[in-house]
């Protein structure tokens, strides 16, 4: 088996997790996530923590079961890290009068754009901006969080040459020098 899938998730306390055949899902103070497992994995429960199990005999199928059952234990153990202590996103805006301003569901944006750009946060990500410069994104689940991220710095990418836009906190743009005359 996969030497990730091998290593148990813990299910800290106030998670509640139920398994149902192929379904799982669980629930704690941040919200309720949900996925279904792949036919032939399977999920383990014991007293506080989930061993993620490979079931089948035929040998082919087996190969390609013990592929995925990492990636179904990293997607588990973020869906309980998600509904205990939530993820964060941080991003960053420079350059000279661009902006952000959270507003409830809506993120406002000045990008140097003839018209501001309105961003509508999807269900489960809240926004807030400690600073005119500074994009804060929360959220249960790891997945649609990064996706806002992502379409939010798709707005305005950083670009090389003087480094303006939108990036990621801990992204570093590397930069090219203008033009020699």
């Amino acid at each position: 088996m996969s030497r990730i899938a091998k290593a148990p998730i813990s299910v800290p306390t106030g998670v509640e997790v139920k398994i149902n055949g192929d379904q799982f899902s669980a629930k704690g103070p941040k919200g309720e996530l949900a996925m279904n497992l792949m036919a032939g994995i399977g999920l383990v429960q014991d007293d506080g923590s989930l061993q993620v199990s490979v079931t089948t005999d035929n040998a082919k199928e087996a190969k390609r079961l013990i592929a995925m059952s990492g990636t179904t234990r990293a997607l588990v153990n973020n869906i309980i890290t998600g509904v205990s202590t939530g993820f964060e996103k941080t991003l960053t805006i420079i350059g000279v009068g661009y902006r952000a301003a959270a507003q409830g569901k809506k993120l406002n944006l000045t990008l140097g754009f003839s018209h501001p750009v309105e961003y509508e946060l999807p269900e489960g990500v809240t926004a807030e901006t400690p600073n005119q410069t500074t994009i804060v994104l929360r959220g249960a689940d790891k997945q649609v969080l990064g996706q806002a991220a992502a379409e939010i710095r798709q707005f305005r990418p950083p670009e090389p040459y003087k480094g303006k836009g939108i990036r990621y906190a801990d992204e570093y743009v590397l930069r090219k020098q203008a033009k020699k005359k």
